[in-house]
């Protein structure tokens, strides 16, 4: 298993549409488990392949609390057939967008039709955290964030702090060159 690096945003490749998965085949099962393998590392409760640079439909999740054996599940094309009238709001943050959350308002439980590790088809009943993460992570698949549901004034502070991060780190890795 290796660990794969997170693209932090902003950058474009996060705002694109991923293509669906044809078939999981041993290699879309080894960055299934190498993406859940980075998730952990991260540490994050979800993780989706456009994060990764990789503009296909998968997502891993994990909705276990530090305490709770793990439960990780891995998706490919997941596709949400259900969905309650009833909303929650969460508060979300993404490892895309570090130390960066927000409250987003989704629908309380989801019924998800997807292609498992195995290539297997599942359909779960998510509700709470799960269906929260879930549908998350299902977002970046259609290159949205979770701060495209906050206010626009909102969003781009977070965009605007993240951008001078970026730029700060750059501009202290060319330093650190230069002067070795």
């Amino acid at each position: 298993m290796a660990l794969l690096d997170i693209i932090v945003a902003p950058d474009p490749r996060l705002k694109r549409k991923a293509s669906t998965v044809e078939r999981v085949d041993a290699a879309t099962a080894k960055l299934m488990a190498d993406m859940l393998e980075t998730m952990y590392d991260a540490p994050g409760v979800g993780l989706a392949a456009p994060q990764i640079g990789v503009l296909k439909r998968i997502i891993v999740v994990d909705p276990a609390r530090d305490d709770a054996p793990p439960a990780p599940m891995m998706m490919a094309n997941p596709e949400i057939i259900w969905s309650s009238e009833e909303t929650k709001l969460h508060e979300e943050g993404c490892l895309s967008l570090p130390d960066e959350y927000e409250p987003v308002t989704r629908p309380d439980r989801i019924k998800v039709r997807y292609v498992d590790e195995h290539n297997e088809i599942r359909t779960i009943d998510a509700d709470g955290l799960l269906a929260v993460i879930i549908q998350h992570e299902m977002d970046h698949l259609d290159g949205v964030l979770f701060v495209d549901h906050i206010s626009g004034l909102k969003r781009n502070m977070i965009l605007r702090r993240l951008t001078k991060q970026k730029k700060m780190s750059t501009s202290g890795k060319r330093h650190a060159v230069e002067s070795a």
